[in-house]
């Protein structure tokens, strides 16, 4: 989780890129004991002392060292062309492991790889304080804007979200020389960024528009929603039913300048259709459904989508999708 109010993100370009600054870096290292309790044995004698246990200590991230991280992206573009799967799932965590497994397994039945592309013109957005859990987002300017988020677990840095592509002008950051990060448990912002999962869930969840959550005129969450309601009647005879649900995660969100927050998060989208006897109309494709599951002419698939978002939420709560990209993670039967 981010941890307090006060905590701020240093905004950086990668060495090299065009209109590069130098920021001022601040190596803070900072480490947390937790003294064990002493009690006394049956025999009355005074326990001995033990040894203070050392807490995951906290760090800072330097611009060196997420430059270093987002050269992970060619790593995981080598290692789609190799259709390395274990590998895949090394460099990834959160969505974009979801969409790395399975997606990778079934290029190996024929479905195609993906392109890879050489992201440049990146500025960094990086903690200038130490954090219990190492994180930082990137925008990529070129070829396409698209924003990426990294984490780093179990010892190494991996992609948590990205490509999230950038859907017009990108937000502005609440930033001069470093940009505000926002915590979980900021009782205005924060409050507000840690809703932005739920909110999509229940709107998209509600046809009806119960719920009450509204996002500004023509988002494209309010198209997926109107695609959502569509789909079943695509797919007739066949019978379509959705969930939708939210992939596991912390919530990351990056301030905005006079107020509210950008959040990073995904949602997922699972797909029953059942035919009868063989499908007639396959959600994706038969190809699709042939090169993840090795079938072809089922009866019943289960499909996953899953939808990458990053999202503008307002002072006043309405939101406004600023990137998102769809990708098919998986299909069983």
């Amino acid at each position: 989780m981010l941890r307090d109010a006060s905590s701020r993100l240093r905004k950086v370009r990668r060495p090299g890129h065009r209109a590069a600054r130098r920021p001022r870096t601040a190596a803070l290292v900072a480490g947390a004991l937790l003294l064990a309790g002493c009690g006394a044995r049956a025999d009355d004698r005074p326990a001995p002392t033990p040894e203070p246990a050392v807490i995951s200590p906290t760090r800072t991230v330097g611009p060196d060292e997420a430059a270093a991280a987002f050269g992970l992206l060619k790593d995981l573009d080598d290692a789609r062309k190799a259709r390395d799967c274990t590998k895949i799932l090394f460099l990834t965590t959160s969505a974009a492991s979801e969409l790395g497994g399975r997606a990778c397994e079934a290029t190996r039945n024929g479905r195609p790889v993906p392109p890879p592309v050489a992201y440049d013109d990146v500025v960094y957005f990086l903690p200038d304080r130490p954090v219990e859990h190492p994180w930082f987002a990137a925008l990529a300017r070129r070829p396409r804007p698209s924003y990426f988020v990294f984490a780093y677990e179990q010892d190494r840095w991996r992609l948590a979200y990205g490509p999230i592509r950038l859907l017009g002008k990108a937000p502005e950051l609440d930033t001069e020389d470093v940009t505000r990060v926002v915590p979980g448990d900021d009782p205005e912002d924060g409050l507000r960024a840690r809703l932005v999962p739920q909110k999509h869930l229940a709107f998209l969840s509600d046809p009806a528009g119960l719920s009450g959550v509204r996002f500004a005129s023509g988002d494209p969450v309010e198209d997926l929603l109107a695609e959502l309601v569509k789909k079943p009647s695509t797919v007739r005879p066949d019978r379509l039913t959705c969930d939708v649900q939210l992939v596991p995660g912390e919530v990351r969100a990056l301030g905005l300048k006079g107020g509210g927050a950008l959040v990073f998060h995904a949602i997922r989208i699972v797909y029953e259709q059942k035919g009868s006897g063989r499908l007639a109309h396959p959600l994706f494709g038969a190809d699709a459904v042939r090169r993840f599951t090795g079938r072809s002419g089922p009866a019943t698939t289960h499909t996953t989508e899953v939808v990458m978002l990053a999202t503008e939420v307002g002072t006043d709560g309405r939101m406004t999708t600023a990137a998102l990209t769809r990708g098919l993670a998986d299909i069983t039967l």
